[in-house]
C-alpha cells in the first residue's frame, strides 16, 4: 500500500469554527469529497476510500457537530448550513470542480450543494436518501437518536447494540466505525463523538428543513448515480424513481441484502457500485 493511501487527519477552522477531514491519495489527483450521515463521521469511508485512492484524492469531512469537528456554533443542522460548510471547505482547498458522494444526510447536503453549484460538480453519488424521507425510516432513526444514552457502557456493548438495531450490517464495518463514533468524557466515560445538540433536537421532534430539495435536484445537471439499498426503510422505491425522474442524468441501482446504510451493509458491493459509475 502507498504512503499516499493511508489516512491522513487535518483540521481546517472556516466560518468561525473547525473541521475536522480525512484525506487519502495523491492530492494531485481529482478530488472526491464523501459526506456521512447523521451521527456517523469520517472514518465511516475508510474501506470505500482506500479503494478509490489509486485515481481520486478522496477526502472525508466531518461535518458540523459530528466526529471530531466542532459543534454548530449557533445550533444550525440544516441542509443549508452544512451545504455552505461544504462550499466554504472546497474554496479553502482550491477545488474548483469536485466529484461528491453522500450518504443519507451527507446525501442531502450533497444535493443541496450540487443545486446551487452545478457548474463545479463533475459527477454526483447519493446514497439511499431522497428529498423526502419515507416516514418508517423516519420514524425509526427519530426514536434511535432520541434514545441513545449520554454515557455508554463500553465499545463492545455499543457494537453489539448497533448489530441488534441492524443485523444486516458487516460486522468488521461496524466494529470500525464504533471505534471512531466514541470518545472519553471529562469524567472518564464513554460517549459519542456526535453533538449533543443533535439528541436533543431529536427528542423534541426534529428539525425543519427549509430547503426545497425537490427544486434543487432539478437544477443538478451532472450524471448522477442514486444508490438504494433493496430492504431501506428510508428511500422507498417510490421515492427513489421520482428523484432519478427529477435529475437531467440520473440512473439508479439497487444493492440486494442492503437497508439504509448500503456502504456498511455490504461494503464490497458498494465499492463496485461507485467505481463502475465513477
Amino acid at each position: 500500500m502507498t504512503t499516499t493511501s493511508e489516512p491522513r487527519e487535518a483540521t481546517l477552522s472556516i466560518r468561525g469554527f473547525r473541521l475536522h477531514h480525512v484525506a487519502w491519495g495523491d492530492p494531485a489527483h481529482p478530488p472526491l469529497i464523501l459526506l456521512h450521515g447523521i451521527t456517523g463521521h469520517a472514518r465511516t469511508w475508510d474501506t470505500l476510500a482506500t479503494a478509490l485512492a489509486d485515481r481520486w484524492h478522496v477526502v472525508a469531512l466531518d461535518q458540523r457537530g459530528h466526529g471530531d469537528s466542532d459543534p454548530a456554533p449557533d445550533g444550525d443542522y440544516t441542509v443549508g448550513a452544512m451545504a455552505e460548510d461544504l462550499e466554504a471547505f472546497a474554496d479553502a482547498q482550491g477545488y474548483r470542480r469536485l466529484t461528491l458522494l453522500g450518504l443519507s444526510m451527507g446525501g442531502r447536503v450533497a444535493m443541496g450543494f450540487a443545486g446551487a453549484h452545478p457548474e463545479r460538480v463533475e459527477r454526483l453519488v447519493i446514497v439511499d436518501i431522497a428529498p423526502e424521507i419515507h416516514p418508517p425510516g423516519m420514524a425509526r432513526i427519530r426514536t434511535m437518536i432520541a434514545n441513545a444514552p449520554e454515557s455508554i457502557e463500553s465499545e463492545e456493548w455499543a457494537v453489539e447494540t448497533a448489530m441488534a438495531a441492524n443485523p444486516r450490517a458487516d460486522v468488521a464495518e461496524l466494529r470500525h466505525r464504533i471505534k471512531h463514533a466514541l470518545k472519553r468524557a471529562p469524567d472518564g466515560t464513554l460517549t459519542w463523538k456526535y453533538a449533543r445538540d443533535l439528541r436533543e433536537m431529536m427528542r423534541r421532534g426534529g428539525r425543519r428543513e427549509p430547503m426545497d430539495l425537490w427544486e434543487r435536484l432539478t437544477r443538478i445537471t451532472c450524471p448522477t448515480l442514486l444508490v438504494r439499498g433493496a430492504e431501506s426503510d428510508v428511500l422507498s422505491p417510490e421515492l427513489a424513481a421520482r428523484v432519478v425522474s427529477s435529475l437531467r442524468d440520473g440512473r439508479l441501482v439497487e444493492v440486494p441484502d442492503a437497508g439504509h446504510t448500503v456502504p456498511g451493509d455490504r461494503p464490497a458491493q458498494f465499492v463496485d457500485v461507485v467505481r463502475r459509475f465513477l
